[in-house]
């Protein structure tokens, strides 16, 4: 993996699927990282080829959920990232998935109670040592590439220690999302003490924090002078954000994912839930659409919703 000058799609939650993945890197995203995923759940997975879909499906034992779904198109690029507070299980985890994945990167951000009360996400920003622990130990026991992504501390000279204690891992770049844990979405990013672990750092920083329009990427680069930037709600509004010659309409862009979400029979939880946060940006789930969505059951219901039948049709009819 390659960390430079890449425009990086952020992990989010029950967003950064399969579909979700693909359509950003066809936009122009160069690095997309899935959902995160914890250790304890991984580990009750088995890695199953699918033939029918042509991907590589990491699937729950005794059901048919589908965890973590992957094909041989984004192999280059997809970064499993996990959630864990243990690095033992990390590592068992990490080697189920390592060989159908570009990177590993270990969550130190979320901020999120169920992230914090397991010991995970920015729990783990109190804990060099344990985070120390974990890089370590899947550094010396992996061939694939190893990262992790924290938030800003209290101080930026707490960020800049734990920064560079994550660099001494030897890990090949960190992400920096410039935001502390308690503050919220709405309050501004800090780009300044994203810059403050540049100006420390020898490996590439990815800088994550307000990039909402493809302009932004230059601009969040040349204030903290990252190596790369990183984007999430923006994405999640409009993934072609990543498209230099500029944004494709909203209504394509929802469209596309919906047919590859068909395409890549993505679970339709996941693709109502990502339609639901699209079009609470631009619209309000009290209108036709969004109550449309609501009562959607199946993939077929979301075709006819968003006028996709005749290639849902062509899509399952032929499946192998």
């Amino acid at each position: 993996m390659e960390y430079r000058d890449k425009l990086v799609l952020a992990p989010m939650v029950r967003v950064g699927t399969l579909p979700f993945r693909l359509l950003a890197a066809e936009y122009g995203a160069d690095i997309t990282y899935g959902e995160e995923i914890i250790d304890h759940k991984f580990l009750k997975c088995e890695r199953v080829i699918n033939e029918s879909l042509g991907t590589t499906d990491f699937v729950e034992k005794g059901t048919d959920n589908v965890v973590f779904r992957t094909c041989p198109q984004e192999r280059g690029r997809v970064v499993f990232q996990m959630g864990t507070s243990h690095a033992v299980r990390a590592l068992k985890a990490a080697e189920i998935v390592c060989h159908d994945v570009a990177a590993i990167d270990i969550n130190m951000g979320c901020p999120k109670s169920f992230s914090l009360s397991g010991g995970m996400g920015a729990a783990l920003l109190s804990k060099p040592e344990l985070i120390h622990d974990i890089l370590t130990t899947l550094r010396r026991n992996l061939d694939t590439t190893v990262t992790c992504k924290i938030r800003l501390l209290n101080t930026p000279k707490d960020t800049v220690e734990l920064a560079r204690r994550i660099e001494k891992t030897g890990v090949p770049a960190l992400a920096v999302h410039g935001r502390k844990i308690k503050d919220r979405p709405r309050d501004p990013a800090k780009w300044d003490e994203i810059a403050d672990v540049v100006s420390a750092l020898s490996i590439p920083v990815i800088a994550n924090g307000d990039v909402f329009e493809y302009e932004d990427f230059k601009r969040i680069k040349d204030a903290t002078g990252a190596a790369s930037a990183m984007v999430a709600r923006g994405a999640l509004w409009n993934a072609s954000i990543f498209c230099a010659k500029g944004k494709t309409p909203w209504e394509e862009v929802k469209r596309e994912y919906v047919r590859k979400s068909i395409l890549w029979d993505n679970d339709v939880k996941s693709t109502k839930h990502t339609l639901k946060e699209m079009i609470m940006h631009y619209s309000c789930l009290e209108l036709p659409e969004g109550k449309g969505v609501i009562k959607c059951d199946t993939s077929a219901d979301l075709a006819r919703l968003y006028g996709e039948e005749e290639y849902y049709n062509f899509v399952v009819s032929n499946r192998k």
